[in-house]
């Protein structure tokens, strides 16, 4: 059983995590802070108290934007201690997800929150913390509190399956979306994570660059350096200067590695009179 901290500065989101948090058979007690200061001065008592203690903590469920300092901050300051609590953060924002699982981070969950997937941060944890066995087959959502908040993270998802063979499934503020993969003119590596460049935009997803690039070999895309990923009809223009090569997607200049440039001119030309 859990024993839990949540931390956001905003009081209805506050209660409603509190509320889902406790609704889950797993979670052992529920403890909320509202604001960085408050939440220090809990874990600090917690790692004094120790695991065994009767104030530990097992798991911080984390905000990132507040006043003073943000829940990355915290982050790193615990992470400076022998035996931190796990950290799981709930965030509106996408953007901050490749330093969260830098910061060793159990889960990234976007708000609003969907009940289902609190519940797998929660497997989550239980499963870090050693706990697996204890966690029930299914954490039923429960019925009736505020409905201020209500559905999941995108981005730090297992590895997102395409759709068929011609989509590729992301999630953005609990919407899963079906992008088409001709859309997508470059991808870039961001960790353990890519994102997806699109003229309408971006998508972040839980899968390795090399990954997509054994997937979509097939279907054009070509390693053009360690960071890019690029669809080879989508390319607009390769320039060599002063011995650097880069290509023109769109309005994006990329560079691309000595080690691809011979076999990316040689695909290009194939590609232009064929």
């Amino acid at each position: 059983m859990l024993r839990v901290l949540a931390v956001d500065d905003e009081k209805p989101l506050l209660e409603e995590l509190l509320y889902l948090l406790r609704s889950d058979p797993r979670v052992h007690s529920a403890e909320g802070a509202s604001d960085a200061t408050e939440a220090l001065r809990r874990v600090t008592r917690a790692l004094e108290s120790g695991p065994d203690g009767p104030d530990g903590i097992d798991v911080v469920f984390l905000d990132i934007h507040m006043a003073g300092l943000t829940g990355l901050d915290i982050a790193r300051l615990l992470a400076g201690f022998a035996r931190p609590p796990l950290i799981v953060f709930v965030t509106a924002h996408e953007g901050f997800a490749v330093q969260a699982f830098d910061l060793k981070a159990v889960d990234y969950v976007l708000k609003p929150v969907r009940p289902e997937r609190l519940a797998e941060a929660v497997r989550r944890a239980c499963a870090q913390l050693g706990r697996a066995e204890e966690v029930p087959v299914a954490a039923a959502p429960p019925v009736g509190p505020p409905a201020v908040v209500a559905a999941p993270r995108p981005a730090p998802e297992a590895a997102v399956p395409d759709r068929g063979p011609e989509q590729i499934a992301v999630e953005l503020g609990g919407v899963t979306r079906f992008v088409a993969i001709a859309d997508i003119a470059y991808v870039e590596a961001q960790g353990d994570y890519a994102r997806l460049h699109t003229d309408e935009g971006s998508h972040l997803v839980r899968i390795p660059l090399s990954t997509l690039e054994e997937r979509w070999a097939a279907r054009g895309f070509v390693r053009i350096h360690r960071r890019h990923l690029v669809a080879l009809a989508r390319i607009d223009e390769l320039r060599l200067d002063s011995g650097t090569t880069t290509v023109r997607v769109g309005s994006a200049v990329l560079q691309v590695s000595r080690r691809h440039a011979r076999e990316l001119r040689d695909l290009l030309m194939r590609h232009a009179t064929g």
